[in-house]
């Protein structure tokens, strides 16, 4: 049995499809029971007795934790579940350059204290460190349908933007097939930036898509007047002024390495979700 962690998300829900095609035996697990689409488990980190109930009889674990201020609680709490219940393994979906800072603003540091509870924990383990994900780009979709700009608060710095379902796979590949005390920096095939992501939706949907930029300090001011967390406002400001910079022009050969085939681009997702914007 493998239990799936925040099964209701775009990865989790990816992983648990996939799974179930392969024939395997799999318990979606979430906190609210009314967003799953498919049967599964309620299990929150707040209530250790749901995660047991949830982990009886699993073999492995698929730790996906959604982002916010406890994300390091989440995770402690479900290895320590994972541990009482005897499960054989872990996988962990972390993010990109886990480790390289101890700021709480930058979110390279969210995942390390979970990261490295799984590689302690004695348990076979996997690490996944997929760079932004292609499916970032929806929050843009309301305004590219109505014609508007996106709002570019990066500049011309890139990443190795990453397909999910690609995340997917991976997670399933490590779930499945071994890839034990392996960690997998998970990107796509080339570093694009705002301005590449809107040029490539201008080509899928055959008319112009602009983007205007959005000075950090304004961008700042305007989550927090709409009420956002101001640590998740510093995260987010934090991360938007690493990716300007050009230090997240990270490229890895991992998604090939384990799947045998290149990492779709994105093109190929926004191909692939051209209604979204359209």
């Amino acid at each position: 049995m493998i239990l799936i962690t925040g099964a209701t998300g775009t990865i989790g829900s990816e992983v648990v499809r996939r799974l179930t095609e392969r024939g395997e035996r799999v318990r979606p697990m979430a906190r609210d029971l009314s967003k799953l689409s498919v049967e599964g488990v309620r299990g929150d980190s707040a209530d250790p007795a749901s995660l047991d109930r949830a982990l009886e009889g699993v073999d492995s674990v698929l730790l996906l934790t959604a982002f916010g201020r406890d994300l390091a609680q989440h995770d402690l709490a479900l290895v320590e579940a994972v541990k009482r219940a005897g499960t054989r393994k872990v996988v962990k979906i972390s993010a990109i350059g886990t480790g390289e800072s101890t700021d709480e603003k930058d979110v390279r540091s969210w995942h390390h204290a979970g990261e490295q509870a799984v590689r302690d924990s004695g348990m076979a383990w996997t690490l996944l460190r997929p760079a932004g994900f292609a499916a970032n780009a929806l929050m843009w979709a309301q305004a590219v349908r109505a014609g508007q700009p996106i709002p570019n608060m990066t500049g011309d710095g890139g990443q190795g933007v990453v397909d999910p379902r690609d995340v997917a796979a991976v997670a399933v590949a490590a779930l499945t097939g071994g890839h034990d005390g392996r960690t997998y920096t998970l990107t796509g095939p080339e570093v694009i930036s705002v301005p590449g992501q809107a040029a490539v939706l201008a080509e899928v949907l055959g008319r112009d898509v602009a983007t205007v930029p959005v000075p950090l300090e304004a961008a700042k001011e305007g989550m927090l007047a709409s009420g956002m967390d101001p640590l998740m406002a510093e995260v987010f400001v934090t991360g938007s002024a690493f990716v300007a910079s050009g230090a997240a022009a990270v490229l890895s050969g991992d998604v090939a390495a384990v799947l045998g085939r290149a990492p779709r681009s994105f093109a190929d997702w926004a191909r692939d979700h051209r209604d979204a914007f359209a």
